[in-house]
């Protein structure tokens, strides 16, 4: 196996941590990881294999926000958003560790889009 450059491990977290973007940016969780993954997954398969696993988390928590938003209209919603939104956080800042460390990180309960 071939060793991950200091680079591409930062080049891997970034594509996590730009999910982040989403809090700030309506879709800008899905589109600033997408952008960073379509200029970079020609240099590194580890960036590759990051940025598509950034990006189907990301399309997956987009997903189940719009569900937990549907479920707002019979109360259920209210409660499921928060805890959405908080393990979206957590999940995103737990990935870009992971990346940075050079560990292929893999997200629970997503839908895999991109394979």
């Amino acid at each position: 196996m071939q060793a991950i450059s200091r680079e591409e491990r930062s080049w891997g977290m970034l594509c996590h941590l730009l999910g982040l973007a989403g809090y700030v940016i309506p879709f800008g969780n899905i589109v600033a990881p997408l952008i960073w993954w379509m200029m970079k997954k020609d240099l590194s398969s580890f960036v590759n294999d990051q940025g598509k696993e950034a990006l189907n988390f990301q399309i997956s928590l987009t997903i189940y926000i719009i569900i937990a938003g549907i479920l707002m209209i019979v109360l259920v919603g209210f409660l499921l958003l928060p805890v959405v939104l908080i393990a979206g956080l957590i999940l995103t800042i737990i990935a870009a560790i992971k990346a940075n460390d050079g560990i292929p990180y893999r997200y629970p309960f997503i839908i895999r889009v991109l394979k």
